[in-house]
């Protein structure tokens, strides 16, 4: 990122022209990354592939051999409930740090509450709502009600798209809750009344430019997601967003490191993604520094 997107970027943050989209990456230290995770529940229920590092089959085969999917998601559940907790009064947690902007919309698919957490630690009064991604999930009429008492900097809306760790059959977790999501999700853009992405949610993808921060652009499970939310949202592209990257690490030279990085950096121009190369930390620490001094 060069000095004018920084600029650009640190602008909107302050003026709540801004929408953050978190990852599993921004609770890195505390929670487990999907791949540990994965590999413990592949421990945990004998998985007996290779690809023990793929979360979404690894629980696909689980719910086959227990034959409820709710279970496995419930395992899954406890197993991140079990984890730590941030220090949201850290001004380098990620959480805390994008509390503290004027934010109306925060956008996950982590199912843990530390943004909401930590919007409370700011002082502030977050509403929650998760996606109505399949017909058994409750729709929050009452968030999305239409009567212009939308989101706002001191009541923001924090929104899983994949679900919450205080009800596992709303996580979107194997194969198939992905394939379900996405196949809603675009008969779901056309149709009136919007469930899974109502107005405020339309608002925050199409008239703010999003800050990825957690998210690995070469993750199958990004590329997924974005994939479709640039068809049933093709406004999402109109701004210049911004997704904070762990940097590539293959075998070999940094030379091979750097042109992966402009590889990457190419392909994803077209989503008018900048990436900042490093951990979610790296990011609030420079964050932090061109904000100036804490009044």
């Amino acid at each position: 990122m060069g000095e004018a997107e920084w600029e650009r970027l640190l602008d909107q943050l302050k003026h709540g022209d801004c929408t953050p989209f978190l990852g599993s990456g921004a609770c890195a230290g505390v929670l487990p990354t999907g791949t540990a995770l994965s590999r413990n529940m592949a421990r945990r229920w004998d998985y007996p592939f290779d690809n023990d590092y793929d979360l979404p089959r690894v629980a696909q085969f689980a719910a086959m051999r227990y034959g409820d999917p709710v279970y496995v998601k419930r395992l899954v559940c406890q197993e991140l409930d079990a984890g730590a907790v941030p220090d949201f009064l850290d001004p380098l947690e990620p959480h805390s740090l994008l509390a503290s902007f004027p934010l109306p919309v925060y956008l996950t698919t982590n199912y843990d509450d530390f943004i909401f957490r930590s919007l409370e630690a700011a002082g502030k009064s977050p509403d929650v709502a998760v996606c109505a991604w399949n017909d058994g999930l409750a729709y929050a009429k009452d968030l999305f009600a239409g009567d212009g008492s939308g989101p706002r900097p001191d009541r923001p809306l924090v929104y899983h798209l994949h679900g919450r760790l205080g009800d596992p059959a709303s996580i979107v977790l194997a194969e198939d809750d992905y394939l379900e999501f996405v196949a809603n999700l675009a008969l779901d853009s056309a149709a009136d009344g919007q469930r899974m992405l109502p107005t405020s949610i339309l608002e925050a993808l199409t008239r703010r430019p999003i800050l990825f921060m957690g998210y690995s652009l070469q993750d199958w499970t990004f590329r997924f997601l974005f994939h479709s939310l640039v068809k049933a949202v093709p406004g999402i592209n109109r701004r210049r967003h911004v997704s904070v990257q762990l940097a590539p690490s293959p075998a070999g030279a940094r030379a091979d490191i750097l042109q992966i990085q402009r590889d990457v950096a190419r392909y994803y121009e077209d989503w008018r993604i900048s990436i900042f190369w490093g951990t979610a930390r790296d990011f609030c620490r420079e964050l932090r520094r061109r904000m100036g001094p804490v009044p």
